[in-house]
């Protein structure tokens, strides 16, 4: 292999306006080519589900979670009143808990816990209740984690039932990308945004989010522009 990524981009869906994309966003960049999805159009696909639904919508647009992960939610893992520790994942194969992806056994990812989704998660334990922490089982044998195929299973339902609130390429990992895509707009260092992903390597995140960094290029340019002329 010549180690060149000759995978096909993901669907594109730019998540700004075309104003936007001409105003402070990389200049001469092509539009992101990844499914996003607008704040207002998170709203509504996240009323449409039932409470389970929202309470993954949020962890993965909220926190950054993979599906895998948000179904893991524990409350044990809320280790401050704005950080979730992410410690495992519902392996796809096994069905059971294990490490995260790209990470050694043990090892884990602080993220941010809005406080909104804090309260989310006390208030979804306090009204159902746990089994050793965690909040979501599998309806058939709770002694089981929820599994992600089942949350799959609901986006689709979903997607069928409301095809008009539900915009077109939008999928589930548009809510993680809606994470990376609004903490880049607030100019967080690219840096955390990729430990907070849980990317294998920062070039993953550089390659798949750099457009989203605001006027970085067109902005040195500038500054470069007013020193040369100086």
């Amino acid at each position: 292999m010549d180690g060149v990524d000759r995978r096909p981009p993901l669907t594109v869906r730019p998540s700004f306006s075309a104003s936007a994309w001409h105003g402070h966003l990389l200049q001469g960049l092509r539009a992101p080519a990844i499914p996003l999805v607008e704040p207002a159009e998170l709203r509504e696909i996240r009323e449409i589900g039932d409470e389970k639904f929202r309470l993954l919508c949020d962890l993965m647009s909220g926190c950054g979670m993979r599906n895998a992960e948000a179904v893991a939610v524990n409350i044990n893992n809320i280790v401050s009143d704005n950080t979730y520790r992410i410690t495992e994942q519902v392996n796809q194969t096994t069905k059971v808990c294990g490490r995260l992806k790209h990470r050694k056994p043990g090892e884990y990812r602080d993220v941010p816990l809005p406080s909104r989704i804090r309260q989310e998660i006390e208030g979804y334990a306090r009204k159902h209740g746990t089994i050793d922490g965690y909040l979501l089982r599998d309806p058939r044998d709770p002694s089981r984690p929820f599994q992600a195929y089942l949350l799959q299973n609901k986006w689709q339902r979903l997607k069928r039932e409301h095809p008009s609130l539900v915009p077109e390429g939008i999928a589930l990992y548009s809510f993680r990308h809606f994470f990376a895509s609004q903490c880049l707009q607030l100019r967080i260092p690219i840096t955390d945004v990729a430990d907070w992903m849980g990317h294998k390597s920062l070039d993953v995140t550089f390659k798949v989010y750099r457009h989203l960094m605001p006027g970085s290029i067109a902005s040195a340019a500038s500054s470069l522009d007013l020193a040369l002329a100086a």
